[in-house]
């Protein structure tokens, strides 16, 4: 080394001209955090400027305010119904998926099967729930499986076409390979294909999640005695709109509990996927 060098220390280099150094990933997902925290904010802010200084009446536009009181003032009776749409909303979404799911195989799997099958699926999402739902109550009555019935058809489906779509994206070569070495069908389903169909599954299962939800109110709004649909439903005919809001806003939690929840177990179940989807961003 020259007596004229000077070697900089590790801690004070910089990158390379042209190259920037990239932010951690807890650092990116901080980052938006705080960004969705302050737009969430400036909304807040928005609403309640409206509600103060417009002409609008409370019972026509509560402020945040009044919708958080509202909550106050009954807690334990929107808990109450809360509890019940979760549980309606969970008990769907589980047999959604398993019916999703078997669709999908079916499908895949037999020729027969997706002839017979695949109009009535996409069929299915071609019928207004909220019409016969009514029906489903005079069929089985206000208990629990119109409820079930009316989450399901709705929530199927995406499960169904996003698996579908992750069993046909199959590795051409891999297939040949696994024919070539002589595999089964279904040891070809169980190693290549059902691996590759279960990120797609996850994304089908997460919009499910978020829209179990709304099926559930679906259910209770046309016939039922509890949940937060039937909540919405007398509050709302007794104008008492801030109720109405504050059920609103626990059906929103609800809704993004259970979408995080679905995400939490697919990065549990296929770790393996998030870092495929990174090498590739990279």
């Amino acid at each position: 080394m020259s007596a004229g060098r000077r070697v900089l220390p590790a801690a004070t280099r910089t990158a390379p001209e042209g190259k920037t150094r990239r932010s951690s990933p807890l650092m990116a997902a901080s980052s938006g955090y705080l960004i969705s925290l302050l737009l969430g904010l400036i909304a807040i802010a928005i609403w309640q400027a409206v509600a103060d200084f417009s002409s609008l009446k409370q019972w026509l536009l509560p402020s945040p305010w009044e919708v958080l009181q509202a909550f106050a003032d009954s807690p334990a009776l929107i808990m109450r119904h809360a509890a019940v749409t979760a549980e309606e909303a969970l008990l769907g979404f589980g047999v959604a998926l398993a019916i999703g799911a078997a669709l999908a195989i079916a499908i895949t799997q037999s020729r027969l099967a997706e002839r017979a099958l695949y109009p009535y699926v996409i069929a299915s999402q071609a019928v207004p729930v909220i019409a016969i739902a009514p029906v489903l109550v005079v069929w089985f009555g206000f208990g629990l499986l119109p409820k079930i019935v009316v989450i399901v058809l709705i929530t199927f489906f995406p499960v169904t076409i996003n698996m579908v779509d992750g069993i046909r994206n199959v590795d051409p070569e891999m297939m040949g390979l696994m024919r070539s070495m002589g595999a089964s069908r279904w040891q070809i389903f169980r190693l290549v294909q059902l691996p590759s169909a279960m990120p797609y599954f996850f994304s089908g299962a997460k919009v499910a999640a978020a829209v179990s939800v709304i099926g559930a109110i679906f259910g209770e709004w046309v016939g039922a005695n509890e949940g937060l649909g039937y909540f919405l439903k007398y509050s709302s005919a007794q104008f008492l709109t801030a109720r109405v809001f504050a059920a609103i806003l626990v059906l929103a939690v609800m809704g993004l509990a259970l979408f995080y929840a679905v995400a939490f177990v697919e990065r549990k179940t296929i770790p393996w996927a998030k870092r495929a989807r990174h090498t590739a961003s990279q």
